[in-house]
């Protein structure tokens, strides 16, 4: 994709920020462009990033990290997705996206994406959406020290070459270790593995995250007071090992 054309791109979906439901006037070709070229991109990457600190600022002096649900959080799914590819694909080795439980053909097509594709484009668009989604990794790990996902752990994840050996490119099952890291829970009144009230996957306790195998691999996340949780909009679970931000991306630490 040349560079002028992507820049441009970039430039018109800035262009409206601060103005809630103005559109950017893209062409289907554009967009599929952007979907096709970050799609090769994530298929060259692993299923499990590692990536280095620093984390935060600008890229490239800086990675970013995004943890999924990119679609259906509103009308301009479109922008978002289309300004977070071009970013994948000018900066492709310091911009990272990992899959949500919305970059899913079956979730996606009732809550709002399939329909703003086919309203502005048609349902072809969507499709090519959904091929792209389909090779967005899973999992990323910081440092050698932060597990990061969009959702959270899996009674059948034992190592981390599981999350790396996953193939792509794949649908979101309705069960299993991929469907798992995407929409398993935490719960503080949970021990062990119990029933999610979302009718996919599990909730987890605090001691499935102490008795998992990273724990004793990797760091516990450091003392973080209830204030700059609130300020910052994230909070400690589990016994202060688990850092859930939002209410949809959880990271392990």
């Amino acid at each position: 994709m040349e560079q002028a054309v992507l820049d441009n791109i970039i430039q018109r979906l800035l262009g409206v920020r601060g103005k809630p439901g103005k559109q950017v006037q893209l062409t289907e070709p554009e967009i599929k462009q952007l979907c096709l070229v970050s799609r090769e991109i994530f298929l060259q990457q692993p299923n499990l990033l590692e990536i280095e600190a620093p984390y935060g600022g600008l890229p490239p002096q800086a990675n970013y990290l995004f943890l999924g649900d990119y679609v259906d959080r509103g009308k301009q799914s479109l922008e978002t997705i289309c300004l977070l590819l071009a970013y994948k694909i000018k900066y492709p080795n310091n911009f990272f996206l990992l899959r949500g439980n919305h970059e899913c053909a079956s979730i996606n097509r009732i809550y709002g994406f399939y329909d703003e594709c086919k309203r502005r484009f048609n349902v072809k668009l969507w499709k090519t959406f959904s091929d792209c989604f389909n090779c967005l990794p899973v999992a990323a790990l910081i440092d050698e020290k932060i597990l990061c996902m969009h959702g959270g752990l899996s009674p059948d994840l034992n190592n981390l070459d599981q999350i790396r050996n996953l193939r792509r490119p794949t649908d979101v099952p309705d069960s299993g270790l991929l469907c798992d890291l995407l929409w398993s829970d935490p719960c503080n009144e949970v021990k062990g593995w119990g029933m999610n009230d979302r009718g996919v996957s599990y909730t987890f306790g605090a001691d499935i995250v102490t008795d998992s195998f990273w724990v004793q691999e990797y760091e516990i996340c450091s003392e973080v007071d209830e204030t700059q949780q609130l300020k910052y909009g994230f909070w400690l679970t589990l016994g202060r090992v688990m850092l859930e931000i939002y209410e949809f991306l959880i990271v392990v630490l």
